[in-house]
Order: C-alpha cells, then structure tokens, then sequence
C-alpha cells in the first residue's frame, strides 16, 4: 500500500500554518496592544513577554512557505502573484517589527520610532495576513496553469472582513497571553480589554462563518447538504462552547491560563471550519491537492528531510517556552 504523499504533505502544511497562527499570533497581538500601555515600564514589560519566543515563532511561516512552495510549485505559482501586494506588506510589517526588538533597547531619542513601528509593524502584519486569507478563500481566477486576475483582486468586502476578524483574534490572545505572562496593572488593564475583544471576536466569527458557504455552491452544500452536514453541524456548537470557557476564565481569576486555551480552541475550532470548506481544494475554486502537488519523487524525498527538521524545531520551540515559563521580571533587561 503506497502514502498518498500529495495528502501528507498537506497535512504537514496545514499544521505548520497553524503552528504559526497560533505561536505568531499572540506576538502580534502584544504589538497590537503596545500603543494602549503609555508607560516605558509598561511597555518594556509587553515587550519582554514575548522577546525570548518570537524569533522561533515565525520558523513556522518559513516552513508553511517553503514548504508550500517546494510540495505544490502549482498552487505556488498561483497563489503568489494573486496576493502579490498583501503578502509583501505583511512581510514588511515583520520585518519592521522584528528590528524594532532590537533597536528599540539600544536607543533613547528614537524609542518612541521604534515602540511605532513594533506597533504598526503589528498591525499590518496581522491585517494583511487575514486580507490574504479571505483572498484565497473567495477564490482565485486562474487560466491554465497561471493566474488570470487583475492586481486587485485580493481587496474585496470579505477579505476586509477576514482582516478585521484576524486583527481582532490576534489582540484577543495577546491579551490572554498577558494575562498569562504579568501580573498587577498590567494584568487588570488585560482582562477588561480581552472581555471586549472576545465579544468581537465571536461577533466576526459568527459573520465570516455565515458568510463562507455563499462564496461557492460547494461550500454550501458542504455546510448545509448531508453528508457534510455531518460534519458541520457540531461546529457551531463547539464554537459557542469555547467562547464560553473563554468568557468564564476571564470573569474568575484565579484561572489565568484557561482564557488563553480556550481564545488557541477558536482559532483551532475556525481553522478546521475552514478545512471543512476547503477540501479537497488546494487552491480555490478548482486546483485540488493533487493537482497542485509536485511529483512522487520529489515529495518522498522532501519529506525524509521533514521527518529529521519537525522534531527539532518542536524541540526547539518546547524547550523555550519551558526555559521562559512563569511571569515576567520587572527589572530584567531585554531578553
């Protein structure tokens, strides 16, 4: 019996995005959050919170790519030149706020340059990076085996929305990560602004997932026709579930961590919705996985390579977070 290796393949691919959403998510939502803490203490500690972990966070994006563009050159070669523009902002953005960790402690006439660009850095990236999902989710033109739309394609009103709903859940666990991570002021000022984003985070939830089915006849019947009625079905219910935990772990305090697990179960619980619609398609709304997928050859050989890197960088990404548990010091200098 032989691997379906194009299938493999998108599972390691689709776990790594995740990986990214997750780890890089709350990062971006500190950023995000930057601007709302005035005092340079404050502001040292958000930054601390997430100084010894970022740099690691952002190796899954890396792998997503490189992975994507290694694994399926097709879907690649598509999807790359139809969201040419938010892609490369949102790379600026990273790229703005991973200096501004640097420089932003070995200055004092530009700090305040740096807390901005470390903010707006923050935001771009999380912006565009939900402008670029909701791009690929409404579908693609493509001719051939090329792209076939015009420059901007991409800007639309449900990719805005899946840009504000990102922005949103992004602030949403950085918040809960602060909460995790500090303690006093610091701590108080992010309950009540995590209250506020949980409210509307669920409320763009709730619109982009009414939304989706109704960009394509395929999403919806997945939805709504059995038997991926089935499947879909349980979804909102999990969904409410974990916007409950959320909410009850911010009203008791002295449970610091569950608002954090149960903002990472929405994003998880969206994530699989938007499996849900999307298979067996790579590329939306006809290139499916196997289309897409380089050969045989090329897959198995790549993927002895993923078997040995995988565990490392989880290694890697374990050990460091185990390494910088517990809240953070007050007096300590950067990371």
């Amino acid at each position: 019996m032989s691997l379906d290796l194009p299938l493999i393949w998108a599972g390691l691919i689709a776990v790594a995005i995740l990986a990214y959403v997750i780890l890089d998510g709350f990062d971006l939502g500190v950023g995000m959050l930057f601007p709302l803490f005035k005092r340079e203490a404050e502001r040292d500690t958000l930054m601390n919170s997430v100084a010894p972990v970022w740099d690691g966070n952002e190796t899954w994006l890396i792998l997503g790519g490189g992975g994507l563009l290694a694994a399926f050159p097709l879907a690649y070669s598509i999807v790359l030149p139809a969201l040419y523009a938010p892609l490369t902002l949102m790379l600026l953005g990273l790229i703005f706020r991973g200096v501004a960790f640097e420089f932003r402690w070995r200055t004092t006439r530009w700090k305040a340059v740096w807390d901005w660009s470390f903010a707006v850095g923050s935001y771009i990236a999380a912006f565009t990076q939900g402008i670029a999902l909701g791009g690929l989710i409404q579908g693609i033109k493509v001719s051939g085996r090329a792209y076939a739309g015009g420059w901007w394609d991409w800007l639309t009103p449900f990719s805005l929305a899946t840009g504000l709903a990102l922005v949103l859940g992004y602030s949403l666990l950085g918040a809960c990560w602060l909460i995790i991570k500090t303690d006093s002021e610091i701590q108080a000022r992010c309950y009540s602004l995590a209250r506020r984003l949980a409210l509307g985070l669920v409320v763009m939830i709730g619109l982009v997932s009414l939304w989706t089915p109704f960009l394509d006849p395929r999403f919806f019947a997945r939805w709504f026709h059995w038997p991926g009625l089935a499947l879909t079905a349980p979804m909102p219910l999990l969904v409410l579930a974990a916007a409950w935990a959320l909410w009850r772990g911010l009203q008791d305090k002295r449970r610091e961590k569950q608002p954090f697990l149960a903002a990472l179960a929405l994003f998880v619980l969206s994530y699989l919705g938007l499996g849900i619609s999307f298979w067996p398609l790579m590329v939306p709304p006809d290139i499916t996985i196997w289309q897409a997928a380089a050969p045989d050859a090329s897959l198995g050989f790549l993927l002895v390579g993923a078997v040995i890197l995988l565990p490392v960088i989880l290694g890697y990404t374990a050990y460091a977070y185990w390494v910088f548990r517990g809240k953070v010091d007050k007096n300590a200098g950067y990371h």
